[in-house]
């Protein structure tokens, strides 16, 4: 299984954390663990765990209060993550018609298992086709 970013040891669900992550620090840079929780809809347990491997891999800091913020280098792959999320979820719906929430949820998870090579192709395929419409942020 290959994942998009470039750090491969961490698993789909563990991005699913850095997606959110990101996109809640659109709207404050420090998230708080029960965002979090509220965004993917899981326990605050399960966002302690993968804040702990998030933060072994040099992908967050968290702050004394329990904030949370994105390094560099977890900003970078965040954003890997969403433009593949948003690049997938456009070709879905736009190309083949497929309907939004079952695009939404293809497109979820899609963006953890497609290799670097075909993402790219793709990219390339949807800046050629669609450049007017394709999305810029994740959702």
């Amino acid at each position: 299984m290959t994942h998009p970013p470039d750090n491969k040891n961490i698993s789909a669900s563990t991005e699913d954390y850095l997606e959110a992550i990101y996109l809640l620090s659109e709207e404050d840079p420090r998230v708080h663990s029960v965002a979090i929780a509220r965004k993917l809809d899981v326990s605050r347990a399960s966002v302690n765990k993968a804040v702990g491997l998030l933060r072994n891999s040099g992908l967050i800091v968290q702050e004394p209060y329990g904030t949370v913020s994105l390094t560099s280098k977890g900003l970078e792959q965040a954003r890997q993550i969403c433009q593949y999320h948003q690049v997938l979820l456009h070709f879905l719906q736009v190309v083949l018609n497929v309907t939004p929430a079952v695009a939404e949820q293809d497109a979820c998870q899609i963006e953890h298992v497609i290799s670097r090579e075909t993402m790219q192709k793709l990219i390339q395929y949807v800046r050629q086709k669609e450049p007017q419409k394709e999305p810029q942020k994740g959702s």
